[in-house]
Formats: structure tokens, C-alpha cells, sequence
């Protein structure tokens, strides 16, 4: 596995796969990974001839200094996840390597933006616009993976390609969990003991709510879900929404779309956790 520090080394290695003809598949991360990155390598890997990995904190997504100040940095122990997994050039750069000069940049991403993340992290999408896009222009990867836990984001990042057309196919890959459906996360190790001990039961609640949709109204079904959640002392819903699973517009009735999925956040203590779950898909 190559590590590069430099967008000069990686255009670098990025050029040698391309004029040897293989195909190049890219999952950029913020690090500190887990199972659910690597299986999003693993998809990479089956897919392409040469998997490139990004670690980089991205400060322009971060509209709450504290949230970056203790997103955990894990270096070390994510080179070693990504040797073992298959990975042939991991990125690593500094925050003056990728923004040398003040990326000025404002995405106009539309509907899709403007909802759930949009209003509660403002500037946060478009900070994500900036950092992608600029990845993509350094790579230029046939195809690039991104985990459905960021439900939101994959829309979001499908609008930016399709802005600055970009010639890759976008790669949704399922949520990873923990074995007792908690959905792995980066921000999962700051959970205390005794809040990770409940945080299963976002998606206990979630699960359960499938059923209880069947007979039920969409605003029914919201209900079931936040006050079963907010029944716990140290758990908070800041919103759940049942949307469009293309449009991520809200959803008013069954009927109004084809393909309904409910997004979360839950502020477990004072720990963040988003997820979400597939009503149905005609």
C-alpha cells in the first residue's frame, strides 16, 4: 500500500494506474475507521483494478468547532485497516494541502440540500461539495463509494456531480451495524457506557416502526418513533423525517412517492447519531 501526503504523489500514482489501463475506484473518509468503511473498500476492491482511499478531516463540513475539535484521529490504526483490506494508495493530506488557498466556492445543491442536515448544519453540505469535488478532480475515479448511513449526503453529492460534470457512477453501499443494530459510526467512541448501552434502540425503534406503518399514517409512524425514543432519558430526537428516498422531500402520505425512507438524528447525550431505514422501494 502506497501512503501519499501530496496531491502531487497522488496524481502521481492516480496517472501510472491510469496509463496502464486499470480502472480506479475511490472511498474518501474522514478516518477513524471502522467495519462499515471497510466494507466499503471491499466493494471498491471487487469493483476496480486500483482502490484509493482518502483520510481528511474536512473542516469547511463542520459548522460546530467542538464537533471537529473532538472528531476522532486515528492514523495509525486506519493505515493498518486499509493494508489489510486491500488498499492500494491511501491519501493523507494536511488541511493546507487540500485548501492551499480558501476555497470561496457556494453550491447551489437545490431541494435536496435545503432539508433535514441542510437547516440543522448550515454551510455543512456545501463544505462537503467542496471537499468531494476536489477529490474527485485529483482522482478522476470511475467510481466512487459512499455508505448509506449519510443517506442525505449521497443525494446531495449526486446533485454536485451532475453540476460539474463529473463522468463517474456513485456508489451507495448499505449500512454496517453492530451486532445489536446500532449503526457503526465514527462518533460511536465518545458514546459513555451507559448511552452506548441504549443507542441500540434508535434502530430497535426504527425497525419496529416498518410494522407499524403498515397500518398507520406517515405522521402516526413519526410519532411512534420519536416518542419511543425521546421516552428515554438520555436520548433526544432532533428530527425524524419520512422522505422521498430521490427528492429527500418530505412525505405527507404513502402514496406520494414510490420509494419512502425515514431519516434520524438523535442526540445520545451529547453524541450525534444519524441513521435511517427503507419503508418501502416499488
Amino acid at each position: 500500500m502506497l501512503t501519499v501526503n501530496t496531491v502531487k504523489e497522488l496524481k502521481s500514482a492516480v496517472r501510472a494506474a491510469r496509463e496502464a489501463g486499470k480502472s480506479i475506484g475511490l472511498v474518501p473518509t474522514m478516518g477513524a475507521l471502522h467495519e462499515g468503511h471497510k466494507s466499503l473498500v471491499d466493494r471498491c476492491r471487487r469493483e476496480n483494478d486500483v482502490v484509493v482511499v482518502s483520510v481528511f478531516v474536512n473542516p469547511t463540513q463542520f459548522n460546530n468547532k467542538e464537533d471537529l475539535r473532538t472528531y476522532p484521529r486515528t492514523e495509525e490504526a486506519d493505515k493498518a485497516l486499509l493494508e489489510a483490506a486491500g488498499c492500494d494508495v491511501v491519501f493523507m493530506p494536511t488541511v493546507e494541502e487540500v485548501y492551499p488557498e480558501p476555497d470561496t466556492r457556494v453550491f447551489d445543491l437545490g431541494p435536496v440540500a435545503e432539508v433535514m442536515e441542510g437547516p440543522m448544519r448550515p454551510g455543512h453540505f456545501n463544505g462537503v461539495a467542496q471537499v468531494v469535488s476536489k477529490l474527485f478532480m485529483m482522482v478522476e475515479p470511475d467510481r466512487a463509494y459512499f455508505g448509506e448511513k449519510d443517506f442525505q449526503q449521497i443525494a446531495v453529492i449526486r446533485e454536485m456531480v451532475r453540476q460539474l460534470g463529473f463522468k463517474l457512477k456513485i456508489v451507495p453501499c448499505p449500512i454496517v451495524r453492530e451486532a445489536d443494530g446500532l449503526a457503526k459510526s465514527s462518533r460511536n467512541v465518545r458514546l459513555t457506557p451507559e448511552n452506548r448501552a441504549i443507542a441500540p434502540n434508535i434502530y430497535r425503534l426504527l425497525s419496529e416502526s416498518l410494522d407499524f406503518a403498515k397500518s398507520h399514517t406517515v405522521e402516526e409512524t413519526i410519532g411512534f418513533v420519536t416518542e419511543g425514543i425521546n421516552a428515554y432519558d438520555a436520548m433526544e430526537v432532533e428530527y425524524y423525517q419520512i422522505v422521498d428516498g430521490i427528492t429527500m422531500q418530505p412525505i405527507a402520505k404513502w402514496d406520494d412517492t414510490n420509494y419512502a425512507v425515514g431519516c434520524i438524528t438523535v442526540y445520545c447525550g451529547d453524541v450525534r447519531l444519524i441513521d435511517n431505514i427503507t419503508y418501502f422501494r416499488k
